[in-house]
């Protein structure tokens, strides 16, 4: 899906490591909530409060998920998701564009 429609966007900005991760959240009429971002290149960890689909619209990474000891490369077009209650680190490699939607 490339656009979303009958949604609030928060006017402002969700901004981490000092400006190079950031994201704005949407919310859609039934309450489902997503994050629409870019990241810049670098290291990065994040923890979870509820589990996320994270799709990755353009740019290309490497994710280690929690338990798991390798880095899996993800490039534009792939997704992978993150238990809730959990941190995972991400590798960066380039400008990355990105949707995370946040699970019940």
């Amino acid at each position: 899906m490339s656009d979303f429609s009958n949604v609030t966007v928060a006017r402002k900005a969700n901004v981490y490591f000092d400006g190079k991760v950031t994201s704005r959240t949407i919310t859609f009429a039934d309450g489902g909530v997503k994050t629409l971002g870019i990241m810049l290149p670098g290291e990065y960890e994040f923890g979870t409060a509820k589990a996320e689909h994270m799709e990755i619209t353009s740019g290309e990474l490497s994710v280690q998920l929690p338990g798991i000891d390798e880095w899996v490369a993800v490039t534009s077009g792939q997704t992978f998701n993150v238990p809730a209650n959990a941190k995972f680190r991400l590798k960066v490699a380039t400008v990355t564009d990105y949707c995370c939607s946040y699970l019940d």
